[in-house]
């Protein structure tokens, strides 16, 4: 989250200026809250007084009562940040999960689907069984978004081939719609990881009871889980998008 930490030093480094009496952009105060927000993964971390102040005399007011001495205002702007900034230095996400976050967040009108990778992402190596339950949930919800989106019936008790199967239908993703032999090969293994990921839950999450004999879930099949689970989405959001956006544009 390398751009992460440095959108958020500079957003520091603007409001320290502000408290201090120097003169700063206003526009650019904006533009930078507002991508840091719109980031489900870092938002609680962030500093409470930048949900409420929107612009920068917002931030001026409420400085102003927290300190009378330049000072303070820097002691005070330290310790908002603290939290943030240690947790995006010790940072330890691989690329893929910045991509697919940012694909997620801030796109989609539907915040569980944020929630749902967000949490898989807490729990991957913490919580193995509730991040495999995280992430079958997230395709779940995906699924049910695109089919909501297009207006199609599914039944709540459908389980998650059935499910992907109608969205398969609406993006044209089934194997045997295309002709070339890669395409047949790429789209039958994203069904396959689909089946899988469901079975994996239904054996070895912590969704249902299990057996003493059925061994736990290590930290690397929930990273599996999670990394799976989060290509998929990011594939079917992005497929989704470039379909409306193609219709968009034949209207």
């Amino acid at each position: 989250m390398k751009d992460t930490l440095i959108e958020v030093e500079t957003l520091k480094n603007i409001l320290i200026s502000k408290a201090t009496g120097g003169v700063v952009n206003d526009l650019e105060f904006r533009t930078l809250r507002e991508s840091l927000l719109k980031n489900q993964r870092i938002k609680k971390a962030l500093p409470r007084f930048l949900h409420t102040c929107r612009n920068i005399s917002e931030f001026w007011g409420y400085i102003k009562q927290e300190s009378d001495t330049y000072q303070g205002r820097r002691d005070h702007l330290k310790n908002e940040f603290d939290a943030i900034l240690t947790l995006l230095e010790n940072d330890n996400s691989i690329p893929a999960d910045n991509i697919i976050t940012e694909t997620l967040s801030g796109k989609v009108d539907a915040h569980y689907i944020q929630e749902a990778w967000t949490k898989s992402l807490e729990r991957r190596e913490s919580d193995p069984e509730g991040a495999i339950t995280i992430a079958r949930t997230l395709l779940e919800t995906i699924c049910k978004f695109i089919m909501d989106q297009e207006g199609v019936k599914y039944e709540e008790k459908w389980e998650m081939p059935q499910l992907y199967k109608g969205v398969q239908t609406v993006l044209n993703l089934s194997p045997d719609k295309h002709t070339e032999d890669i395409f047949k090969q790429i789209l039958g293994g994203c069904s396959s990881v689909v089946n899988g990921l469901g079975a994996l839950r239904n054996k070895h999450s912590d969704a249902h009871g299990r057996s003493h004999k059925v061994p736990k879930p290590s930290k690397r099949h929930a990273q599996l889980a999670v990394n799976l689970a989060g290509a998929m989405a990011d594939f079917l959001f992005a497929s989704w998008e470039e379909k409306s956006n193609i219709n968009e544009t034949n209207e």
